[in-house]
């Protein structure tokens, strides 16, 4: 058998070079391989000895020993019952469930829209989707300032004050204090 070198990272030093032999590249060479292991396991060879007839490290027999059991382990273990699903048709029952979750978010939305509707309030508008930049990121939108949340707030306010059958003319900006006023600070 020819080795085979594999690089892999280190923790904190340059890459190390791990050998290793190819696996069973035939079902007789893997025959031959459990038959080693088991003679091993029986007492008839040595692991020394699997290891030269194999032509292989003896580390490298251990570990193929190691996995001969754990395969032995796997195979022995408990099957669950009944049909188990394959990933094509955990595939499709997602599908399934995001279109039930598209169609009721749908009739929520729509719901939402009668119900504003019958309420007198104007639907907020979506804005629409920025255009990317020159650098192909997408601009952030604004965020409200609080001078504009205070405008909204006055303008509502407006909006509920009872008789309110001609609007006052009001400015929206804050008022700056008479002149000679002086101002108190802590």
């Amino acid at each position: 058998m020819t080795k085979k070198t594999k690089r892999t990272a280190s923790s904190g030093q340059g890459p190390v070079v791990k050998r290793t032999s190819p696996p069973a590249a035939t079902p007789s060479e893997a025959q031959r391989l459990a038959a080693a292991i088991l003679e091993v396991l029986a007492g008839v060879r040595s692991p020394t000895a699997a290891a030269e007839l194999l032509a292989i490290s003896l580390p490298r027999y251990y570990q193929l020993e190691a996995r001969a059991l754990e395969g032995l382990v796997a195979a022995l273990a408990p099957r669950p019952l009944g049909k188990q699903p394959s990933l094509e048709k955990r595939l499709l029952q997602l599908e399934k469930e995001l279109a039930a979750a598209r169609r009721a978010c749908a009739r929520q939305e729509a719901l939402v829209r009668l119900t504003q509707r019958s309420l007198g309030l104007a639907a907020l508008a979506k804005p629409p989707a920025a255009a990317p930049t020159k650098d192909g990121k997408r601009r952030q939108p604004r965020r409200p300032t609080v001078r504009a949340l205070k405008a909204a707030q006055t303008l509502r306010a407006q909006a509920d004050s009872p008789g309110a059958g001609v609007p006052e003319p009001t400015s929206l900006q804050p008022s700056a204090p008479p002149a000679g006023a002086e101002e108190s600070r802590p």
